[in-house]
């Protein structure tokens, strides 16, 4: 399933996600940048998963962040353990209106108000195979890639020399 569409006006969204995870993850995302992260959502991952976000620090680090918009969103989703085989560390994000408490100590954990957010509990550090890092880390770079220039057709410019 193809996470862009070069018709929409913005090619980064694909309406999956409700208003709230949106608000969500854009506090996450500035946090996240302010930390220079480089960041990408919605990857698709070799299992078949699709990580919310997922983010390459400076220094190779690869963090997955799982976001919950409600309790009734937590308890549903039980494949969030299938994440650590992808990542570093994990994390799930989250706001106000949802209790901390349900969150398991084992993930890091975000508060977000949608214009910024908060680290409230670090995520423990599982360090990938240099292989799967590699696996990974390329299927970001080719993600970003990709959606950068679907994002640039979706400008409706022409790229003609004049």
């Amino acid at each position: 399933m193809t996470i862009l569409s070069v018709y929409n006006n913005n090619p980064l969204i694909d309406g999956r996600q409700s208003e709230r995870a949106m608000l969500v993850r854009r506090g996450v995302q500035l946090l996240l940048h302010e930390m220079r992260h480089a960041v990408l959502p919605e990857l698709p991952l070799a299992s078949g998963r699709r990580a919310d976000l997922i983010t390459l620090s400076e220094k190779g680090e690869i963090w997955i962040i799982e976001i919950k918009s409600s309790i009734e969103d937590f308890r549903v989703d039980r494949k969030w353990p299938d994440y650590r085989t992808h990542c570093d560390r994990l994390f799930f994000a989250t706001h106000k209106d949802v209790p901390l408490d349900i969150f398991p100590e084992e993930c890091g954990l975000f508060l977000s108000d949608g214009y910024g957010a908060h680290i409230i509990r670090e995520a423990p550090e599982h360090r990938l195979p240099p292989a799967t890092r590699k696996s990974v880390t390329l299927n970001f770079s080719r993600a970003a890639a990709q959606r950068l220039m679907q994002a640039e057709w979706a400008t409706g410019k022409s790229f003609s020399v004049e």
